[in-house]
């Protein structure tokens, strides 16, 4: 029998507008569903959420103590960021590293997330280059797993590339997918995107924060994050603001198409969410929602992060005219 999606409320007036339905799996380390919300068998695409699984490679290959990356840099190769000098000064650290430069990156290129940056690109008569995109300090760092590995860095981003190959292979290993069963497509920066099961996702951060609490290699990278969670998304980002109030409870990241992913290490779970009709706006209030209900955080840090977990909805007036909200809980599986 098809379950029942959670529901995201956006309510003006005090009458319900509009309704996004929300698909959520949490999950152990052995890969059994802990607890769900709608649909949790649904073939979902991971986006930009795995990155940190992508990221792993530049610690188990030697790649970061090779060309000497810092936390910072780790926590860039897992971000989606808003484009702001530090994250520009990072992507540019990285490739140098490895010696290459910005014109090796395949990511295409859009303005800076961060408005303000946007702007004076504008200002300065600059047309958006491909380091701009939120997702070049991924891009820079399969850059130096290729050059690391000396696999030819052109084509990096193509499927069928060794560096495409070996990302398969990481998210094959995580969800506990084999590899022929992971969906693939074409990722909006241009690499290789890949698909599984909403609760093969959240598996997989719940694989990867157990080996991060055991003190392997994924504690560099969830360490690179939580502890570096500017660099991971940027000013106003709510993954920013969840690690910067949660340090080692939690990771998590954030996927195009309304996914987010993360774990918890010190308890070993998982979780991955799905809003079906891809809205940003309702994933990051269903984030904060699933934290909640997880026990992650309490009520003075809900209350804390009310901009997100409750935003208000304001017209051009400024007005306050409104409110986004959550209505669903966790069933436990």
């Amino acid at each position: 029998m098809k379950r029942v999606p959670g529901v995201i409320e956006v309510v003006r007036g005090g009458i319900v507008e509009s309704r996004h339905r929300v698909h959520v799996a949490v999950a152990d380390g052995r890969g059994a569903l802990v607890a769900s919300c709608g649909e949790p068998g649904l073939e979902v695409f991971y986006r930009s959420a795995a990155k940190p699984l992508q990221a792993l490679p530049l610690v188990e290959d030697g790649v970061a103590d090779r060309f000497g990356f810092t936390e910072e840099e780790l926590a860039l190769c897992c971000a989606s960021h808003e484009g702001e000098p530090a994250h520009l000064a990072g992507v540019r650290s990285l490739l140098a590293k490895c010696g290459l430069d910005e014109s090796a990156l395949r990511c295409g290129p859009h303005p800076p997330f961060a408005e303000g940056e946007a702007r004076a690109l504008v200002s300065a008569g600059e047309a958006p280059r491909p380091i701009h995109n939120n997702c070049s300090g991924k891009h820079a760092g399969m850059l130096a797993l290729a050059v690391a590995n000396g696999w030819d860095p052109e084509g990096y981003h193509e499927m069928g590339h060794p560096v495409q190959r070996r990302m398969l292979a990481e998210v094959s290993r995580w969800a506990g997918v084999p590899e022929a069963e992971v969906g693939t497509a074409v990722d909006g920066c241009g690499v290789v995107c890949f698909s599984v099961p909403l609760t093969a996702m959240a598996a997989s951060f719940a694989r990867f924060a157990v080996a991060a609490h055991r003190g392997e290699a994924p504690a560099r990278i969830v360490g690179a994050m939580v502890r570096h969670p500017f660099m991971v998304g940027g000013t106003g980002r709510a993954c920013t603001e969840v690690m910067l109030r949660t340090g080692p409870r939690a990771f998590v990241k954030l996927g195009a198409e309304g996914v987010y992913g993360g774990g918890l290490p010190e308890r070993g779970l998982g979780f991955a969410i799905k809003v079906s009709d891809g809205s940003r706006r309702a994933v990051e209030v269903a984030l904060v929602r699933v934290l909640f209900a997880l026990g992650v955080l309490d009520e003075g840090e809900l209350d804390a992060m009310a901009r997100f977990a409750r935003p208000r909805v304001r017209n051009t007036r400024g007005e306050d005219v409104g409110e986004i909200r959550a209505t669903f809980g966790l069933d436990p599986a």
